[in-house]
């Protein structure tokens, strides 16, 4: 796992921008339980590449690892809004869903 962080590193220091790179980064540090940089890279990668609603499940689910219930439920909410913008109602539903669980946390 450690290894595969640190090649995917070494990858963005070439291409700081590359979508697969950073989105693959976020995924592996979200694996290793390290929220907080999973956080910075996804962030990055919406920034480029705002239609992947996996991204904001995985934002969403970063947050909510470390306490952040309320970003959570924002992070859920921007992925619902890039759902319907484009058409991915089962998205849009499924994010809803998770929205209304986390209110009960509030």
């Amino acid at each position: 796992m450690r290894e595969r962080i640190e090649t995917l590193k070494r990858a963005l220091e070439k291409d700081p921008n590359n979508p697969l790179g950073l989105y693959g980064l976020a995924l592996e540090l979200f694996k290793e339980k390290r929220y907080d940089e999973a956080i910075l890279y996804l962030h990055k990668y919406i920034d480029i590449h705002e239609n992947e609603g996996a991204a904001y499940r995985l934002l969403a689910q970063s947050y909510l690892n470390i306490g952040d219930v309320e970003k959570a439920i924002e992070y859920y909410q921007k992925g619902i809004e890039q759902a319907k913008k484009f058409n991915h109602q089962s998205m849009v539903e499924e994010f809803s869903q998770e929205i209304e669980n986390l209110k009960g946390m509030l």
